[in-house]
């Protein structure tokens, strides 16, 4: 009895965040079904430490423990020497890995111009170093507060606040003021193009 009354309140605390899970775990690793896998992985540790959640902090939890576990795939690909040629290091050495969106809007009515933002969202997001893209989609996309980036990622909110604004502007930089992500929390992952963009919010 005990046993399944922790199975209820483990599905009360994460069922309602597995869309953000897999839209934090498609954006870091960039493969939709390597993205599947580390949110079930993260699924059984949240499971095996649930005994460690406290009340009201349940997103940036499981959040923070799909994370490590991307990181921890990503880790293992580079090991297995399966990584794409894409990933590499900028000139800070950040890590530094491509996007690959799907076009949100697919079949014969897309248009030429919605492909081509489309792709160059694809260019800029990827050209992040992958401490920044995650920060972004924390921010703009699930909404995240300073205080639970820090959480999720390990790192003081001054960090946080740093790897935004640097993330920020190099959009801005390659946009040339032109288009900011929107946020758009609950949406799939590669949801943010230029069809529905605006400002970001500083």
């Amino acid at each position: 009895m005990e046993c399944q009354d922790d199975l209820r309140r483990f599905e009360q605390a994460v069922l309602p965040h597995l869309d953000a899970a897999y839209n934090l775990a498609r954006w870091l690793v960039r493969d939709p079904s390597t993205a599947e896998d580390v949110v079930q992985d993260a699924a059984l540790r949240a499971w095996k430490y649930f005994a460690s959640l406290r009340s009201g902090s349940e997103r940036a939890w499981l959040l923070q423990i799909v994370r490590n576990t991307a990181y921890s795939c990503i880790k293992q690909q580079h090991r297995a020497g399966e990584v794409s040629l894409s990933v590499g290091t900028n000139a800070d050495g950040d890590e530094c890995i491509d996007m690959e969106l799907p076009d949100p809007q697919p079949g014969p009515e897309a248009s030429l111009s919605h492909r081509q933002d489309l792709a160059a969202l694809d260019g800029v997001l990827g050209a992040l170093p992958i401490a920044l893209r995650e920060c972004l989609v924390l921010r703009e996309v699930e909404l995240l507060s300073y205080k639970e980036i820090a959480r999720v990622t390990g790192v003081p909110i001054g960090t946080v606040m740093s790897r935004l604004s640097r993330a920020r502007q190099a959009l801005r930089g390659c946009t040339g003021d032109r288009a900011y992500v929107h946020r758009r929390r609950g949406d799939p992952a590669g949801s943010m193009d230029h069809s529905t963009m605006a400002g970001v919010r500083e």
